[in-house]
């Protein structure tokens, strides 16, 4: 007896043969999206879009337009095997070819033969056919892509939503990458300008230290961030005298150092005038209550140094104590009346001192005091006042004390020191 043989029928290989390929495009649709999707240098990702479909679907052309919204226009921001047209090409929205017609209306177009659509824009002559597919993110316009073959009706329906499925994650992949874009030059732009306001900032600190006989001085401020609210000066002063002063603005940043910017003139306009160091804080401080912002304010402490009599005259307005070391031991010094400047209208007492031979004065800004390491112990008036009794001190010698106090914790605020040796 004969055995009869299963014969697999043609629609069932058919059938089968289909699900193949789906499942080939499918896998071919992950694989270009995990690549396009992990590019987020805008250039670099339309540049392999546009070269890798047109590789993969044998293209004649593929082409990405960027749509810039406030203009009603499309860019074209990446071109592969156009011999026409460059990068920057521009087209406008609901006018200019299927590209333009497909921005306007958000549907992708099809045409199996250019030479019958109405809208195709001619450009290579072997083109025949071509898809223009709009690039959209959140019912929103990012872009269009399109691609042309030199066959008629190259693109068959299968393929076409292979490409549409496939333009849904190039169109979010450029979105991100704009976003990227843009917050890098943001940044770059935010650095740059940071870094000029820190140079014109440090253009405002003392160039060296000033010439005053039987007296060294010195100063050094070193910012948190860019810049910082912290600031120094040494004002020359009639009949041989020095104005000395120290400040910090509340709060930080480019903020901190717009305030000490206005500050700092307005004390050398004052200092200059010849009044003692009370009357100058109290002038000043009317100025600030008028025109500085609500609940911005500035500690200073300014003193006037007369060279002949060896003496030093200062009035605090909130500042923290000076430091004062002789002979005798060290100690800080106190003022009765003086509160932060721009606050409210208020006096400023004054304190004369004897600056004896071998004395030391030090006026420092709470970024040395309140520098912590990373057991949030602080650096403080004691560990201050045993480095400045030691000779060997000076501005210097106490920033690297409180840098190797923190021990890599970093300064937190910006530390800023006036070191006075008679």
């Amino acid at each position: 007896m004969a055995t009869s043989v299963p014969t697999t029928h043609p629609d069932h290989l058919a059938t089968r043969d289909l699900q193949f390929h789906q499942v080939e495009d499918l896998l071919r649709l992950q694989k270009a999206a995990q690549k396009i999707t992990s590019i987020l240098d805008l250039d670099q990702l339309i540049d392999k879009v546009v070269h890798e479909i047109a590789s993969s679907f044998g293209c004649l052309e593929a082409n990405i337009y960027l749509h810039d919204e406030p203009r009603a226009e499309l860019i074209l921001a990446g071109v592969c095997g156009c011999t026409t047209h460059e990068k920057g090409q521009i087209l406008k929205v609901g006018k200019d070819g299927m590209v333009g017609h497909v921005a306007a209306t958000g549907k992708m177009r099809y045409a199996p033969d250019v030479r019958r659509d109405p809208y195709y824009i001619a450009c290579e002559e072997s083109t025949l056919s071509e898809v223009a597919i709009p690039l959209v993110v959140d019912n929103r316009l990012v872009g269009v892509f399109t691609a042309s073959h030199p066959e008629l009706n190259a693109f068959p329906p299968e393929q076409l939503r292979l490409l549409q499925a496939l333009c849904n994650h190039v169109a979010v992949a450029v979105q991100n990458a704009r976003l990227f874009q843009r917050e890098r030059q943001e940044r770059e732009r935010m650095s740059r300008e940071a870094h000029e306001a820190r140079v014109i900032q440090q253009a405002l600190l003392p160039k060296s230290s000033p010439y005053v006989p039987g007296f060294a001085i010195s100063g050094l401020s070193i910012p948190a961030g860019a810049v910082g609210g912290d600031w120094y000066d040494f004002i020359p002063l009639s009949d041989g005298k020095w104005g000395l002063v120290l400040a910090d603005v509340s709060g930080k940043g480019t903020a901190a150092a717009l305030l000490m910017s206005a500050t700092r003139g307005m004390l050398r306009s004052l200092a200059e005038a010849g009044c003692g160091p009370g009357e100058v804080l109290a002038r000043l401080n009317d100025l600030m209550v008028q025109d500085f912002p609500s609940g911005k304010f500035v500690t200073m402490v300014y003193a006037v140094l007369d060279p002949a009599s060896r003496k030093l005259t200062f009035a605090n307005a909130g500042h923290l104590r000076p430091l004062l070391v002789t002979n005798n031991g060290a100690r800080f010094l106190d003022t009765d009346r003086g509160m932060p400047l721009g606050l409210a209208a208020g006096g400023f007492s004054e304190v004369e001192i004897d600056l004896s031979p071998g004395s030391r004065l030090v006026f420092y800004s709470d970024g040395i005091t309140e520098a912590a390491e990373a057991s949030e112990e602080e650096y403080g008036p004691a560990r201050l006042e045993r480095h400045v009794v030691s000779s060997n001190a000076s501005p210097e010698s106490i920033l690297e004390d409180v840098r190797s106090f923190v021990n890599g914790a970093g300064l937190q605020d910006d530390a800023t020191v006036i070191f006075i040796k008679a």
